[in-house]
């Protein structure tokens, strides 16, 4: 598959999963934050079931970016981890694998918070 047309997959499965979440916001009374728990959520899910994987195969960046792909990230480092070191790699094997994007995101928020002059809304 060409370049191009491998970033236009993973833009459209990218947008596709993105769009399904605005629209859960927009069309239902479901809050952002249950929005987040339900993509994360079936992100682990559809990756014990195996059907995520596929997705992430074929769409790359476009699958692992939206919030199902921490689900997928979380799944697949339990998976891991209970395949090396048992029940106990199950509970402590997700979160080791997303270890890196968590602290990322705690890091750049508080510089982002520091420079910028965050606003509640109203």
């Amino acid at each position: 598959m060409s370049s191009l047309v491998q970033y236009i997959w993973v833009f459209l499965i990218g947008g596709i999963l993105c769009t399904t979440g605005q629209l859960l916001i927009s069309l239902t009374r479901l809050t952002p934050a249950k929005v987040l728990v339900i993509f994360v959520t079936a992100g682990v899910i559809l990756t014990a079931v195996g059907l995520y994987e596929p997705i992430v195969r074929f769409a790359g960046a476009g699958a692992t970016v939206p919030l199902t792909g921490f689900g997928y990230s979380l799944a697949k480092g339990a998976i891991k981890g209970a395949n090396e070191e048992g029940l106990l790699g199950a509970l402590t094997g997700g979160i080791k694998s997303t270890a890196a994007g968590v602290a990322a995101a705690i890091v750049f928020g508080y510089l982002f918070a520091l420079i910028f002059r965050p606003k509640t809304k109203l």
